[in-house]
């Protein structure tokens, strides 16, 4: 609640000078008597009590129009955020050969688990070099010998990072092998889509009964599309070869980095009767391939062998792709005016009233 004219209170000043005034007030009496002692004898009428009331009614009355004329109001504040935003598909290799070791800063899970916990401080932020990808459109896309969509692009990322956290490296072996072809062409496809699915997206919650679609998501327009690789591995399954799908991306405008993991001296824990047993694991990365598709697309590539540098070619990636946030406000303002006015009237109609009938002077 505000006042849009402040300064009408100055008027309250000059209520105490009119009720002096009114005090001071002399008035020549109607019949003149020569003595009001046996008049000052008389018990006093509760009606003489009371009749001050009339005076007070009428003071308050005036307070009352003065806080009416300061107009108080009631603004609610509206906001409109228009996001120019990133759709990134972050592509994730979950083949056997990820469950090869990796040093993240002195523990030793295996790659998939540093590929999810890198990714989660990406998308969430970290509170250090990572803010996080709030104002983004980010998806989650899967692949071993085939390629699945295991979340689609979403703003609202608490979604994604429980998908992501629930993946699991493929446990049979039908399913083992490495699609970097198919797992790039669902992504650019996917990407391609984007702008549709949010259209859908709204036109659904408003189908729902939704009055409109979150906000942000209403002001969101896509800037640039990108893809996030990470494999171990090199393309040994799959319908698409990986170039023609990479070709397929950039005439499609969709930039891609590529990220090789894993090191040459890296092993595997196995179980045994026997024990625990370190068996190391081959070195499959094909550099080329991934060099050459981060830089037929715009993209670069970059080599991780442990969580540190994993970390810095993420930061890298995030500080090359910027979001611009602008948010709009306004207020808009409803008078309450009304209720005050109302109370003075209603006070000097009451006042009028007292005055005709119970305080009625004679003559």
């Amino acid at each position: 609640m505000e006042l849009y004219s402040p300064w009408v209170l100055l008027l309250f000043l000059l209520l105490p000078a009119a009720g002096y005034l009114k005090r001071r007030r002399r008035t020549s009496a109607a019949i003149r008597f020569s003595s009001l002692n046996n008049v000052r004898r008389c018990p006093v009428s509760w009606r003489q009590r009371l009749r001050p009331l009339q005076h007070i009614m009428r003071f308050f009355c005036m307070a009352l129009l003065i806080l009416a004329m300061a107009r108080p109001r009631k603004g609610t504040v509206l906001s409109e955020i228009s996001t120019e935003g990133v759709a990134i598909e972050v592509v994730a290799d979950r083949s056997g050969s990820m469950q090869a070791e990796m040093d993240y800063f002195g523990e030793k899970p295996d790659r998939f688990e540093v590929v999810k916990r890198v990714f989660s401080d990406f998308i969430s932020g970290d509170k250090k070099g990572l803010t996080g990808r709030g104002g983004d459109l980010v998806g989650l896309i899967t692949f071993a010998r085939y390629a699945d969509t295991t979340c689609p692009l979403v703003l609202s990322h608490n979604v994604l990072l429980e998908f992501l956290k629930k993946t699991q490296i493929v446990r049979l072996r039908s399913e083992d092998g490495t699609a970097i072809g198919d797992a790039i062409a669902l992504a650019a496809a996917r990407l391609k889509k984007a702008e549709e699915e949010i259209q859908q997206r709204k036109v659904r919650l408003l189908e729902t009964g939704e009055k409109q679609p979150n906000k942000q998501e209403a002001g969101f327009t896509i800037k640039s599309k990108v893809i996030i690789l990470l494999t171990d591995g090199m393309n040994n399954a799959g319908r698409y070869e990986p170039l023609n799908a990479a070709k397929l991306a950039e005439e499609w405008g969709i930039k891609i980095y590529t990220i090789g993991i894993g090191s040459a001296q890296a092993y595997t824990t196995i179980q045994t009767p026997l024990g625990t047993y370190k068996m190391p694991t081959g070195q499959y990365l094909d550099e080329n391939l991934l060099k050459a598709i981060a830089e037929n697309t715009g993209g670069f590539y970059g080599r991780a062998d442990n969580a540190e540098t994993l970390l810095q070619i993420i930061e890298k990636i995030n500080d090359l792709e910027k979001t611009e946030v602008k948010s709009i406000q306004y207020a808009q303002y409803s008078e309450r005016f009304g209720p005050w006015t109302l109370g003075a009237l209603i006070l000097l109609t009451l006042e009028i009233l007292a005055g005709c009938t119970l305080f009625r002077k004679i003559p």
